[in-house]
């Protein structure tokens, strides 16, 4: 029971301060239950299909293939396999966590798992697409390049500021 407390304690006080609001604000509480509603039916039917997939990436794709393209040494190749995974990638970025811990338990690098999860949260080929005919090509192409400087700075120094422990422990919470 501690653990199931300790493990959910966040989401448990968000019910109980839900709760407090909906007696104390009804008119409030009652939109946050509206929200939370929708949320979950949202979340109901994008998470079917990522299990799905993820099943079928964890046997499909074994160990050795997932390390020699986007593993340690994997290079550009590997980057730029995680990038493209990312952009071509439909749904919501919470989305994006599990197949990350996929990836991980397969042995790809830190720094891919992080360039895949920046690519699916600002990269994906539908946006860049309705961006170029809403805003212009221009506007598009500059955006996406400042993006991906963005990604790799950020996925590098996200990579360099956890250290040997923290790593290794991100990698046993994957497998």
């Amino acid at each position: 029971m501690k653990a199931f407390l300790k493990r959910y304690k966040v989401f448990l006080l968000l019910i109980i301060v839900n709760i407090i609001v909906g007696f104390a604000l009804p008119e409030i509480g009652l939109k946050s239950l509206n929200l939370t509603k929708k949320n979950f039916i949202e979340m109901i039917s994008v998470i079917p299909p990522i299990f799905i997939l993820l099943g079928l990436l964890d046997v499909w794709v074994d160990r050795a293939t997932m390390m020699k393209y986007t593993g340690k040494n994997s290079g550009l190749k590997g980057v730029l396999i995680a990038f493209l995974l990312g952009s071509a990638a439909a749904g919501p970025l919470y989305a994006a966590f599990p197949i990350a811990g996929i990836m991980l338990k397969k042995g790809s690098s830190l720094f891919n798992v992080f360039v895949f999860i920046g690519a699916w949260s600002t990269t994906k080929i539908p946006m860049l697409t309705f961006e170029a005919a809403s805003l212009g090509i221009h506007f598009m192409i500059t955006r996406l390049i400042l993006s991906i400087i963005g990604i790799l700075i950020i996925a590098g120094i996200t990579e360099k500021l956890l250290n040997q422990e923290q790593q290794k422990k991100i990698y046993e919470i994957n497998q």
